[in-house]
């Protein structure tokens, strides 16, 4: 084929784009209107106007319609910013998480709002949870397990005192990136992020910076922008914080495993969203204690056992009252909507000294 007839074929497609997006367009500011229509009517009625299990089932609904060439995972994507995006003209979504811009908190809550949610940027999880529980921000999102390192223990003890819970998960791949203001490896003095980036990757660090200092800061995003005000300092963070701060990536995803995930909880307080119905794939996730006598935690399982109920986490947390008690974290499969988890959680609360249930919510893919 000749150059001109492949420019005039070029050509040709260009338009059939223009005129689809166009359409494209048109579709989605109609969308636009009836969401506004939406907004009024649980405006009129009080009804919250976010509902992540009605955005599970769009997504889930077109993903069965979709016959390609659009991959699944790239449609259920747009579609979360459509909505998204409708949503901030019913009402913009505050959501507190861990700061500055180019956090991996931040990106898993932009996964799980869209991108069009008024995100607030604290200093520490404490500071999310002072949001979400006072108001300031409608929604939280804050760490809760890394496949590496375990569970972030401060978010486990924040949840005892706080009257928020739990209403959705987001799984995050992590990859953490050294970032300088030089791209090379020579000079480097210290090295700077969050303590469980650091621990996670160690390894590479003691390898290739053995004599460089670890420094503990409050998010990766804050070891990046430390490290765009000195030439001698590194950042481990994601290729986010990388172009927020205008840093090098001097190595690509050095953490320790391969397969590093880091777990996100989506918190609330109860009255501006209650526990999500169920969805077929849920957690429930409770913390206990029980009384300091033998065999007190078996007890506990006994009841999950009988009714069937499978636990897929147990972690224990120092009550800190000088009395060698613990407190017990445990995530279940199911929905206390389901007879079994029901009768399950009826017979362990009679067991326990103390009882809370901290959410159920569907379980992230």
């Amino acid at each position: 084929m000749s150059q001109p007839i492949q420019t005039e074929a070029l050509g040709a497609l260009r338009v059939q784009i223009d005129s689809l997006d166009q359409q494209l367009l048109n579709l989605l500011n109609q969308r636009a209107r009836v969401a506004e229509q939406v907004g009024e009517l649980k405006r009129q009625e009080g009804t919250p106007f976010f509902r992540p299990d009605r955005v599970a089932q769009v997504i889930e609904k077109i993903q069965r319609a979709n016959q390609g060439p659009l991959l699944n995972q790239h449609v259920a994507a747009i579609w979360r910013e459509i909505m998204s995006a409708c949503l901030a003209l019913e009402t913009p979504q505050r959501v507190a998480v861990l700061g500055p811009e180019g956090t991996f908190c931040e990106q898993a809550a932009v996964e799980y709002f869209g991108s069009a949610a008024n995100l607030i940027y604290c200093s520490s999880f404490d500071e999310v949870f002072h949001a979400t529980a006072a108001g300031t921000a409608q929604y939280g999102v804050v760490g809760m397990e890394n496949s590496t390192e375990g569970v972030v223990a401060r978010s486990l003890d924040l949840f005892l005192r706080s009257p928020v819970h739990v209403v959705g998960e987001v799984s995050l791949l992590v990859r953490h990136n050294l970032l300088r203001q030089a791209n090379s490896l020579d000079g480097i003095e210290v090295v700077m992020a969050h303590p469980q980036a650091l621990a996670q990757c160690q390894g590479w660090l003691s390898q290739h910076l053995p004599h460089a200092e670890r420094r503990a800061v409050g998010s990766n995003a804050e070891g990046a922008r430390l490290a765009a005000t000195n030439p001698a300092w590194a950042g481990l963070a994601s290729e986010r914080a990388a172009a927020q701060f205008g840093l090098h990536i001097v190595a690509h995803a050095i953490q320790d495993e391969a397969y590093n995930r880091t777990r996100f909880a989506v918190i609330t307080l109860p009255q501006t969203l209650a526990m999500p119905p169920a969805s077929g794939r849920d957690c429930t996730s409770i913390v206990v204690s029980v009384p300091n006598r033998p065999g007190a935690v078996h007890d506990l399982l006994v009841p999950l056992k009988q009714h069937g109920v499978s636990m897929t986490r147990f972690e224990s947390r120092p009550a800190k009252s000088g009395q060698w008690e613990y407190y017990f974290y445990i995530d279940i499969a199911g929905h206390p909507s389901q007879p079994p988890v029901a009768a399950a959680l009826e017979e362990l609360q009679s067991l326990c000294a103390f009882y809370k249930v901290l959410g159920a919510y569907p379980v992230s893919e």
